[in-house]
């Protein structure tokens, strides 16, 4: 388009010229004064030309790369961008599979009465931090008590029985021996100490479980953890057969997250359990800005969840400093294998089109040149690259979307940081 207003402006303005000037060799008598007024009427012939020149002027003159770095062609020195770079290094990087998970917990215990009764006293702090075996409230154990006393004083009144038909069995055998009493009477005395014995041991049984209902009188924490809101408070009758319960305990030390993975994935990781390799696990925050705590691989499930092609881990974590919470949403990071020599570079040098994957690669000249790389694991901000460039390359990390092929750029800022490097 700028080129045809250039050449719509010389053809008017050559024709301007050649109306202007033009001899007309068919009246030679024409006076002084009609070449003048003949001038002054083509006044606008001239305006519009300067028009049109002035127009093509300033198009020329604010096209890109004419007035900021010319062109290749023209020999004009290109305008440098500046840009940040890295070096590429020679490094370490870790491979992970990474998955979304839940904070589960090992035990979740809901406390609940073993016998019925009034509801005496309560021990815990709600949210309160408990260990295994701390009393948590009490139940009133006078009824038991009662209990207790009475099959202690039964026992000892069947004591008593057998005692002294222990003393008749004796006599019985002596004189059994002699033939002075009948053996069916010797029988039925040793059938009626056996009696007593069992009835001794029934006694026994009843003492047992009076005791053991004052012990369960005594509600006390089945593990360690932290406890819940409290459901039931003093002065209530509870029931064992309550599905409330009076609390619940949540064991925290150590806790599991369980995550999924690909499919895809699940050779690569049978082959490294196989070996007995211990696989270590990061959990990250919702956002995966924070790492929370490491942990490690504890099991995998036995089978593959059809519907969405994925297999469940599990991962525990010691959580002495309590940072995973129960049922809290968590991005698992589980470290397969570390690819060690790798070529490392930010993960900001790379830059993807649809036809490829590449990164800008500042020469020595100071010019800039497409080089189409192969991107292998990443880990966070850096990435490795398994073709296109070496250890040493400086690549361009910010300011790529300004540069082309054979951009001359320069380098504002420079640096190796990468991971693992060696």
């Amino acid at each position: 388009m700028v080129n045809g207003l250039i050449v719509q402006a010389k053809s008017v303005l050559l024709s301007g010229v050649l109306m202007t000037f033009k001899p007309n060799f068919e009246k030679h008598d024409l006076s002084e004064r009609r070449l003048s007024g003949s001038w002054h009427r083509r006044w606008w012939i001239w305006l519009l030309a300067a028009g049109l020149l002035g127009i093509v002027a300033y198009t020329q003159l604010s096209r890109p790369g004419k007035t900021t770095g010319g062109s290749a062609k023209s020999g004009a020195p290109l305008q440098s961008v500046p840009v940040t770079a890295a070096t590429a290094a020679r490094g370490d990087i870790p491979i992970y599979l990474t998955g979304l998970g839940t904070v589960t917990p090992l035990r979740t215990v809901t406390v609940k009465s073993r016998v019925d009764g009034e509801l005496m006293k309560v021990y815990y702090r709600e949210g309160q931090m408990v260990k295994k075996g701390n009393l948590l409230a009490e139940i009133d154990p006078r009824p038991f008590q009662a209990q207790l006393t009475q099959a202690e004083g039964q026992m000892v009144r069947d004591q008593a029985l057998l005692k002294n038909a222990r003393l008749d069995l004796k006599r019985y055998q002596a004189l059994s021996q002699e033939d002075s009493i009948a053996e069916q009477q010797y029988a039925t005395q040793k059938s009626l100490v056996r009696q007593l014995e069992g009835t001794v041991k029934f006694d026994q049984g009843q003492i047992d479980n009076a005791k053991l209902q004052i012990i369960y009188s005594r509600i006390t924490a089945p593990v360690s953890g932290r406890i819940g809101l409290r459901v039931v408070d003093p002065g209530n009758i509870i029931h064992a057969t309550d599905t409330t319960g009076l609390a619940i305990i949540t064991q925290l030390e150590p806790i599991t997250v369980i995550f999924t993975i690909p499919e895809d994935n699940l050779p690569a990781l049978l082959d490294k359990l196989k070996a007995g390799v211990r696989l270590a696990v990061d959990a990250y925050n919702r956002e995966q800005t924070k790492k929370l705590t490491t942990g490690h691989l504890l099991t995998l499930d036995n089978q593959i969840d059809p519907n969405s092609g994925t297999v469940r881990l599990k991962a525990e974590f010691a959580n002495q400093g309590h940072e995973l919470f129960p049922n809290q949403f968590v991005n698992a990071h589980l470290l397969l294998d570390t690819k060690r020599g790798a070529t490392v570079v930010p993960t900001a040098a790379i830059q993807r089109s649809p036809q490829a994957t590449f990164v800008y690669l500042v020469k020595a000249d100071q010019t800039v040149t497409v080089r189409q790389v192969k991107v292998g694991p990443i880990a966070g901000d850096h990435a490795a690259i398994d073709e296109g460039i070496s250890p040493g390359d400086l690549v361009v990390v910010e300011g790529a979307e300004r540069l082309r092929e054979g951009s001359k750029v320069m380098v504002k800022g420079q640096g190796q940081d990468n991971p693992g490097k060696s």
